[in-house]
């Protein structure tokens, strides 16, 4: 995108400056009280170093104390421009000079390594990366320029080893006992002009994340890069719910599952589907679930697994969409049902769970029974792995391609949960990063399902529903937690999704989107 940009008349100085300068507004924004202490610009010899010269430019003028400490000279014109144009107020000097300023550091700006990096950080950009480390340990706040140094642009992985984690540094600063650190930690990452893949992968490092335009243009825009989602797509896609409303035209929903014993899992579906606005919700359920089902949530109706034709052709004749699989059990029964249920269903559906297990081997099988409808899976990659027979350690470590290629194979849109969030209708790529550990827990696939089958029954729109629902369940979460995990529930989470249907404030130029960090929580 950025040779696009020059390619089409927009000078790379332009792209560095405005690079620089929507940094230096965000960090200003951030970090107003770390700016009255020692700010230090870590600056490497590629065009992030530039970033970084550009931004200790702009916060000198706004009356800030910086240093400049060098990891290796300006390699690239840019960057030797941006250097030669700093003030004289800041202060530069080399690594082997300036290591000691970042022990009297407030803020760190780590701007060493860019998207160009690959493998493990050497000499003395390493030794930076365990000094920002330390450095953060004992207190100060840290914001890397495009990518934290030491994390791999495209894949997230740090090449050098395991991160060390702050909780891991004495208070003095020291970290005697602990490895070295092999990228840097941010508090705040400021991306230019998009999100990187490896912050999505590597949301611990990244912290925080805000991307800012840096005047790439229409020119620059490339249609097969994958699209994050933010409120304004996830909320344009959900339809108004008009004033005449009734439980009709709100559609109805019938949720297939509920094995005995597993009760729970058609509850948070129906819940989940429930909060999103459905018009009736009707559960099916092995016998022995019913009364729990009835007593948890009497909204939903309830019946138990159809015996014959007549039954299953009675549910499925009341309903705009189905949900497959929220409890459903792996037995041989469970099975036969999932594939009775879509073999004689021809709507819209969203398969979950077992219902997919249920296909275990055999994709081509469900992908035939898919076909032409519109369709949601939602499998976490252990599932993708049982469904198409490749390793699950694979799946995610390419799941930005994997959502897409499991999608041709099963005509149907695939919601790959994990993180990020990736869906695709084998087409079009949607990534969602919404969202904190609080959904690590069992039962929020399932409230995922209810959303998404909700949102599927009342659109009929397969890949905006699947990216909507992933994203309003990640964002009622974030606001569930509120930086929090521990003592945080699904119910929580549940109570959240009134809240997250609402469009938050929209960010002010230069900021494209953000992302709060959802880790670092207890």
């Amino acid at each position: 995108m950025d040779r696009r940009a020059n390619e089409a008349g927009t000078a790379s100085w332009s792209l560095m400056e405005a690079a620089g300068r929507g940094a230096a507004t965000v960090i200003r924004e951030r970090f107003r009280a770390r700016l009255e202490g020692e700010v230090v610009v870590l600056a490497g010899g590629g065009n992030n170093g530039g970033d970084g010269y550009v931004v200790a430019s702009e916060l000198a003028a706004a009356g800030a104390r910086v240093t400049v400490v060098a990891t290796a000279p300006p390699g690239t014109d840019d960057s030797r421009r941006a250097r030669a144009e700093l003030p004289a107020a800041v202060r530069v000097q080399a690594w082997a000079d300036g290591a000691s300023a970042l022990q009297r550091a407030s803020l760190v700006i780590d701007a060493m390594l860019g998207t160009g990096a690959a493998g493990a950080p050497r000499a003395e950009v390493g030794e930076a990366i365990a000094a920002v480390a330390r450095a953060r340990g004992a207190g100060a706040s840290v914001a890397a320029l495009d990518v934290p140094s030491g994390v791999n642009a495209t894949t997230g992985e740090v090449p050098g080893g395991l991160l060390s984690p702050a909780s891991d540094i004495a208070q003095d600063g020291s970290s005697a006992g602990v490895a070295p650190a092999a990228s840097v930690t941010a508090d705040i990452t400021v991306a230019f002009g998009t999100v990187k893949r490896g912050l999505l992968r590597n949301r611990d490092a990244a912290g925080e994340i805000v991307v800012v335009d840096i005047g790439l243009g229409a020119a620059a825009h490339d249609q097969t890069i994958p699209r994050l989602v933010d409120a304004t797509y996830a909320l344009s896609a959900v339809p108004p719910i008009a004033a005449g409303a009734n439980k009709g035209t709100r559609r109805k929903l019938l949720i297939v599952g509920g094995a005995a014993g597993m009760a729970g899992a058609p509850i948070l579906a129906a819940r989940g589907a429930l909060r999103s606005g459905i018009g009736m919700v009707r559960v099916c359920v092995e016998p022995p679930s019913i009364v729990p089902v009835q007593a948890a949530e009497p909204s939903a109706l309830v019946v138990p697994w159809p015996v014959d034709d007549a039954a299953l052709a009675d549910y499925l004749g009341w309903t705009h969409a189905v949900l497959l699989g929220p409890g459903l059990g792996p037995g041989r029964a469970e099975r036969e049902l999932a594939a009775r249920v879509l073999s004689e269903w021809k709507g819209p559906v969203v398969v979950d769970a077992d219902a997919l297990n249920a296909f275990e081997g055999r994709a081509a099988e469900l992908g035939r029974l898919l076909r032409g409808r519109p369709a949601v899976i939602t499998p976490h990659p252990v599932e993708a792995q049982r469904l198409t027979g490749r390793s699950a350690g694979e799946i995610d470590a390419a799941r930005f391609d994997s959502a897409r290629e499991i999608a041709k194979q099963v005509n149907a849109t695939v919601l790959l949960k994990g993180v990020p969030t990736v869906i695709s209708d084998g087409a079009h790529t949607l990534i969602v990063a919404s969202g904190t550990p609080v959904l690590a827990t069992g039962g929020s696939g399932d409230m995922l399902g209810g959303i998404v089958a909700t949102l599927l029954a009342q659109t009929g729109d397969a890949t905006a529903s699947a990216a909507a629902g992933a994203w309003v369940h990640g964002r009622a979460a974030e606001l569930a937690g509120a930086g929090q995990v521990r003592g945080v529930t699904l119910d929580d989470v549940l109570a959240s999704l009134r809240e997250a249907w609402r469009a938050p404030p929209q960010p002010r130029l230069p900021v494209l989107t953000e992302l709060p960090c959802p880790g670092g929580a207890r």
